[in-house]
């Protein structure tokens, strides 16, 4: 018989977590990351968004919460130099137009099933931001545009587990940019996705209608002049 391993105090809805799994199960539910990257303390089940931030503040670690597991976040430094240029690309295109925030690798969001991500870029429009969030550390919205830079820690069914999380949550716009293929794809619609090469260019819209950027300007900002 499954049973839960999550206290009652946790607000957010989360799946049950069998007693009779393995490491091995645990990772495929975590979608094939690797076993490096799964904190083992709060174990499994029982991290909340509390241990993530005490991890954050007294180790210097990312972490997302996913069902009650602290993931390790992997960025290697090009893939960060990537994010943090489109990060500030996007924050200029927007500036003095109040349409909404630009978040960096660091910038926690609360996904479908109470889950906390951390996109590497993620843009969301004021107006979906309620009010009380203000006050919280983690943005209780999904991205309006969520940027995925791959790392070599990262694994296709862990991206495909968070666009299901980003689209059913009200995304508009995935882009899963690989340095290493030197690739984009494109999601406008969670099973709709095109792959663009880097003689190419990401368009925005309909989130940033009028913001574009060179896949290869993007990819080259990591690379030696």
């Amino acid at each position: 018989m499954s049973t839960s391993f999550l206290p009652d105090t946790l607000t957010f809805p989360v799946p049950i977590l069998p007693r009779t799994w393995k490491l091995d199960d645990l990772q495929t539910h975590l979608g094939d990351i690797p076993l490096s990257r799964i904190r083992m303390f709060p174990p499994p089940g029982m991290a909340t968004e509390d241990d993530a931030a005490a991890l954050r503040r007294e180790e210097g670690v990312l972490c997302e919460v996913v069902d009650g597991v602290l993931v390790e976040k992997t960025m290697g430094w090009k893939e960060s130099v990537i994010a943090v240029y489109l990060a500030h690309l996007i924050s200029a295109f927007i500036a003095g137009k109040r349409l909404g925030v630009v978040l960096g690798p660091d910038g926690q969001v609360r996904t479908t099933g109470g889950q906390v991500r951390l996109p590497d870029v993620a843009f969301i429009r004021w107006d979906r931001i309620p009010p009380a969030a203000d006050d919280q550390n983690i943005c209780p919205t999904t991205p309006d545009l969520a940027v995925e830079v791959l790392s070599q820690g990262n694994t296709a069914k862990e991206i495909e587990r968070k666009l299901d999380e980003y689209f059913s949550g009200g995304t508009q716009l995935a882009w899963i940019i690989d340095p290493r293929r030197r690739t984009a794809e494109v999601y406008t619609a969670r099973h709709h996705r095109i792959t663009l090469t880097d003689a190419e260019t990401l368009d925005a819209s309909p989130v940033l209608p009028g913001f574009n950027v060179s896949i290869a300007e993007l990819l080259n900002s990591a690379e030696r002049p």
